[in-house]
């Protein structure tokens, strides 16, 4: 197949990179804007992508559909695009590229077959496409997956892991349980240690690599918080499935509750503070927590 067009839902901070690059590599890129941000708005115009009315036209427009949202929504949206599918009789491939646990997946392929299309299991690791040296891995399974080649470069690579739809899923679920699971312990014990006290104590015990990730992910978590919850939640699902405790990311996902309750929350990657410290953002975190506790 030649893609000539894809469609993206949605916009947001990969969905951006992600389309941008894809339109980098002449393929135009559609997607539905109603009752989307000013942000996402903004984002669309900047990557260059042309506003569809509705998922109707988007699926009888689109050569691929991609899916990029936080995950908590994939199952809803995956729903909605074969609504349209049956309704149009169009079914273009759908790749799912959201931050979701092999089973959730399975769940999703069972709707696409439904409806006529194609299922691509897809998960994303790193930075979106161009905006570091390195290059944003896609990862792909299913039967159909080898139709993601032709997106392969201008920032990203696609990467093949076989027919079994679940297996890009597990690659993304597991990888980010250690790095934002990781990112979200280090700001739980840099929490609890300034409810208790003892934060500059622990500060000087922490020299080196570990108190320089909390300096740069402790301010900066807010902004990512509120689209990590569902991520936590899908990785929580993950583990179980294999027996696994899920208890860890369970508790992640409150961790990131408790950041996104902040009025650090409300901003992005783009209008967040850049200059604010951990040891600004940890005393306002104590602030927030139930019940509210305050370092002596």
């Amino acid at each position: 197949m030649v893609l000539k067009t894809v469609g993206l839902l949605s916009p947001g901070d990969m969905g951006e990179g992600v389309g941008a690059s894809i339109k980098g590599q002449g393929i135009d890129v559609i997607t539905v804007l109603a009752g989307r941000s000013d942000e996402t708005r903004m984002r669309a115009d900047r990557g260059g992508f042309c506003e569809v009315p509705d998922l109707a036209a988007l699926v009888s427009e689109a050569d691929l559909v991609i899916s990029i949202m936080p995950p908590e929504r994939a199952e809803v949206l995956a729903a909605d695009v074969a609504a349209a599918m049956k309704a149009t009789g169009k079914t273009p491939p759908f790749a799912d590229m959201n931050a979701i646990a092999p089973t959730t997946a399975q769940r999703i392929a069972a709707m696409m077959a439904d409806a006529g299309a194609a299922y691509i299991d897809g998960g994303i690791i790193g930075w979106p496409p161009l905006k570091s040296e390195a290059l944003t891995k896609l990862y792909v399974s299913g039967p159909q997956a080898g139709l993601m080649d032709e997106l392969d470069g201008n920032g990203k690579k696609v990467i093949q892991l076989g027919d079994e739809i679940g297996r890009a899923s597990a690659v993304k679920m597991v990888y980010a349980s250690v790095t934002k699971g990781t990112d979200s312990l280090l700001t739980a014990a840099y929490t609890a240690a300034e409810a208790l006290g003892i934060r500059e104590v622990l500060e000087a015990e922490w020299q080196g690599a570990v108190l320089d990730r909390m300096a740069q992910r402790v301010p900066a978590l807010p902004a990512d918080a509120g689209r990590w919850i569902g991520e936590m939640e899908q990785i929580a699902e993950t583990y179980a499935s294999v027996g696994v405790t899920a208890n860890y990311h369970k508790g992640a996902a409150d961790m990131y509750r408790l950041l996104n309750a902040t009025p650090f929350g409300a901003e992005s990657r783009e209008t967040m503070d850049k200059s604010r410290t951990m040891q600004d953002s940890v005393k306002v975190y104590v602030q927030h927590l139930n019940p509210p506790k305050a370092a002596e």
